[in-house]
């Protein structure tokens, strides 16, 4: 019988023990590959978000930057407004490769009496949008007949929800409104998909917003003069300047705050489930202490005791890497949902993004984890001396 027979018998004679140290480093693992997994989700969520929006600054009304970047992200309402004079200002700036002026407003859409009704979010825009999102295509229809027509272009799941084809009518009854469906958007995985988009002017005389708009993306032709482009205009009275690039990396910063106590929670748990893969393995070895004694009496070296208790650490600890990388996987999309409900903004797209290298590595790291945690047992074992280990086992 070699060293790895032995030391996985061993493990399974005391298997509800063995069962409860794999439970513990397992747990630790799941919690630490979760954590990872969900940072790297998490950034690559929101930086796909980002460039979905197909600009790099965004000018709106004073008031709480990161909340106006949050609303135009998601498409909330509750926007504030700015004159169009603004726009005037901006679009002749040499600086800018595209711009576009859009009014973003909640509005009550009548169901014609088949149902309840919803709220709907409509974004009034003009040619520039398109322009800015190239990647806009169309399942059904298409654009606007005029800039002034009572015409609405949906997005994928506002059609679907409100179960909208081309040709029917819009009825928004808390402004006494139709607009005729005349283009249904391929699905984006952005706030489009949720948008219902008619012609920028109709929409300032129809919400009553003649001459004002609520947001203004552009995007530069060199990145290298963002930051002179935005101090041109921070004198500009009324509005404020976000670079979008600068909301990305402050809500990671705010998510690290988050990140470093979930950290030290995993790290506590890590520590927790060693000591107690080394008083399990210490355990094992007080209990066997006349074993061992009469394994050396019969010719085993130090160095095969050594190695038969250092393998019973590392498989503990290789069956608790596996498992625990099992449970993350598997609880990732309940993580997912946990973490969507607690967050005041999540991206689209997967936030517990859980890569094959991150797998491997939680399954190498428990493996070194056993490696140093089984030193000192096995060292303990392998220093018995034969006649000493009988004595004590027979006292």
């Amino acid at each position: 019988m070699n060293a790895f027979q032995m030391a996985a018998k061993t493990l399974w004679r005391r298997r509800v023990r063995s069962l409860l140290t794999i439970g513990g480093v397992a747990f630790a693992v799941a919690v630490l590959v979760s954590l990872f997994a969900f940072d790297a989700g998490y950034r690559e969520a929101l930086q796909k978000d980002i460039d979905r929006m197909g600009y790099q600054v965004l000018v709106t009304a004073k008031g709480c930057p990161y909340e106006a970047a949050t609303l135009m992200l998601k498409g909330g309402g509750g926007m504030r407004y700015m004159e169009q004079a603004v726009y005037d200002k901006i679009v002749g700036d040499e600086r800018v490769q595209e711009i576009a002026q859009q009014l973003v407003v909640t509005v009550f859409s009548d169901s014609d009496g088949e149902g309840p009704g919803s709220i709907s979010m409509y974004v009034g825009v003009d040619d520039a949008y398109r322009r800015l999102k190239p990647w806009l295509t169309f399942r059904s229809g298409g654009w606007f007949s005029s800039d002034d027509a009572d015409e609405a272009v949906m997005g994928y799941e506002a059609a679907e929800l409100e179960q909208r084809a081309v040709g029917d009518e819009i009825y928004a009854s808390n402004i006494d409104r139709t607009f005729k469906v005349v283009g249904i958007l391929e699905r984006t995985g952005s706030q489009d998909d949720g948008m219902v988009f008619v012609p920028l002017r109709t929409a300032q005389k129809a919400f009553g917003y003649e001459g004002q708009i609520s947001g203004i993306g552009i995007r530069l032709k060199d990145l290298a003069q963002m930051s002179a482009f935005e101090e041109d205009l921070y004198d500009e009275p009324g509005i404020q300047v976000i670079s979008l690039a600068q909301v990305k990396g402050t809500i990671l910063n705010l998510m690290s705050s988050a990140r470093m106590l979930a950290g030290s929670i995993a790290a506590v748990a890590l520590i927790v489930a060693v000591i107690g893969v080394v008083n399990t393995i210490l355990m094992s070895v007080f209990e066997r202490t006349k074993q061992i004694g009469m394994m050396k009496a019969l010719g085993a070296s130090r160095l095969d005791v050594f190695r038969i208790i250092w393998l019973e650490t590392t498989l503990i600890c290789l069956l608790g890497g596996v498992v625990g990388a099992a449970l993350a996987a598997v609880g990732g999309r309940v993580a997912e949902h946990v973490v969507r409900g607690l967050l005041p903004y999540s991206p689209g797209g997967t936030l517990v993004s859980i890569s094959p290298p991150l797998v491997v590595a939680s399954i190498v790291g428990a493996v070194i984890t056993g490696l140093v945690a089984g030193v000192y047992p096995a060292w303990r074992a392998a220093t018995l001396r034969p006649v000493e280990a009988i004595r004590r086992a027979e006292s």
